[in-house]
């Protein structure tokens, strides 16, 4: 009987070595790049620089050291939350950190130097309107700034027989309601572009 010869099995026992620990390996590196969770994390929402809380809007209250005091809560149209032990705050119209500091006013009366962080989970409460001869006309979330030339790419471009020299936003300032003209024509020739403006919470554009 012919006999292997050493070498040749070293060759052998050497591959399938390297062989298992590349499998090895490559076990951990895909279970490290896996999700935890089966599917893509949700990140909160970034609040723009302008950003004040608004009805509901969905806001994560924690007390580092007082969890039954925490809670997630949404914003009322009253513009109040409800929080364990501390009952009703007022928050819209506040910036979280704003609201932080009422809150924790608020409980300096049943904690010894309390200490309270507000996170933005969902952003409700910032959104434009475009109606009229769009693809989509719809309300959509501002949560950055966005103009009346993006805001209408986002609601799929205007329909064949829109009137796109005579666009109006209409803005509410004070409690009474401003009009602004937008030529889409001119703006997408780079003319008069100062009629691009960005879109503030609640304006509205119409497309005739």
């Amino acid at each position: 009987m012919q006999r292997t010869p050493l070498s040749l099995i070293a060759v052998v026992v050497l591959t399938c070595t390297v062989a298992s620990v590349a499998a090895q390996q490559s076990g951990r590196a895909n279970a490290q790049i896996a999700p935890v969770s089966g599917g893509a994390t949700t990140l909160p929402p970034t609040p723009p620089a302008d950003y004040v809380i608004g009805p509901s809007d969905v806001l994560s209250i924690v007390f580092w050291r007082d969890k039954e005091m925490s809670a997630d809560v949404t914003v009322r149209p009253d513009g109040r939350i409800s929080l364990p032990v501390l009952g009703e705050i007022a928050a819209a119209g506040f910036t979280p950190e704003q609201l932080r500091t009422r809150i924790t006013s608020a409980a300096g009366k049943y904690l010894e130097d309390p200490d309270a962080t507000v996170g933005v989970k969902e952003i409700r409460s910032r959104n434009v309107f475009i109606t009229g001869n769009v693809a989509k006309p719809a309300s959509y979330p501002l949560n950055a700034e966005m103009t009346v030339l993006q805001l209408i790419a986002v609601a799929g471009g205007l329909l064949e027989y829109a009137d796109a020299k005579n666009i109006v936003i209409i803005h509410t300032e004070g409690g009474r309601q401003q009009y602004h003209k937008f030529n889409y024509r001119d703006v997408i020739r780079q003319k008069h572009t100062w009629q691009n403006i960005a879109l503030k919470p609640g304006d509205t554009v119409v497309v005739p």
